[in-house]
This record gives C-alpha cells, sequence and structure tokens, in this order.
C-alpha cells in the first residue's frame, strides 16, 4: 500500500542528514514538515527559493533565515502575512517597511510592538492603524 502525501513522517534523524539536501528540504515542505528545516544547513538557510517556499506555508521559517533573507522584502511579506509576530525577527530596515508593517498588523495586532520607531511616528501610518474614531 503507497503512503499519502501527508502521511509521510519524518524524523530527526533524517533531517539531521539531509541538512544540505535541498531536494529534501523540498519535499518536507510539500509534505507540510516544515519545521525539518529548523535542521537545514546555513547554506540552505540562505536559498531564497527554499525559504520563500517554507514561509508560505510556515511565517514562523522567517526566524531560521538568513539575515540576508531576513532583509528580503518578498520573503519577510510572505512571513508576515501567515505569522504576524515573526514580523519580530525582519531585518531593522523592513520593521520601518509601511506596507509589512501592516500585513504583519492585519494578520496579528501584537506585531505593533515591532514597528521600528520611525514608523510609529508616521502620521499616515498611525491613521491606519489607529483610525479616528466615528461620531
Amino acid at each position: 500500500m503507497e503512503e499519502k502525501q501527508e502521511d509521510k513522517e519524518y524524523r530527526i534523524e533524517d533531517a539531521e542528514l539531509n541538512s544540505d539536501n535541498k531536494e529534501f528540504m523540498m519535499q518536507a515542505i510539500k509534505d507540510k514538515a516544515t519545521w525539518v528545516l529548523a535542521y537545514c544547513s546555513d547554506k540552505l538557510l540562505e536559498d531564497k527559493e527554499l525559504i520563500l517556499e517554507a514561509v508560505k506555508q510556515d511565517g514562523q521559517i522567517l526566524y531560521y533565515a538568513s539575515e540576508e533573507l531576513r532583509d528580503d522584502k518578498e520573503i519577510v511579506l510572505t512571513a508576515v502575512t501567515n505569522k504576524g509576530l515573526i514580523f519580530k525577527y525582519a531585518s531593522k530596515r523592513l520593521r520601518g517597511d509601511k506596507e509589512i508593517a501592516l500585513a504583519a498588523i492585519k494578520q496579528d495586532k501584537r506585531a505593533e510592538m515591532y514597528v521600528a520607531e520611525e514608523l510609529r511616528n508616521d502620521e499616515e501610518f498611525n491613521k491606519l492603524i489607529h483610525p479616528p474614531e466615528q461620531e
């Protein structure tokens, strides 16, 4: 009997043995086992294609991404769209990006605490986050 895709089991030992195997990691993402990326080599954590696929499914993976990818707008925007609080791990530059900040806050209001200071002082941004009450 053939295993269904969602029934595929991943073990920590397999993830460790395949830490530098992009095909293994991509298959794990397809099998909804993004947790295996916690065992990725540094080289794979710099791989934009791999990390982008992972954050589409689980924004939490941004935590493991390389510093360069934490400063990649496409990666960070994708991650915060499904896990707003992961905004905390975006680069300082991107924590000051209105589009990303709004997407993160829309997903999880608590992400507001990680917004860069310069954006906190932006009148337009504050009107979007705290609209004036209607009378």
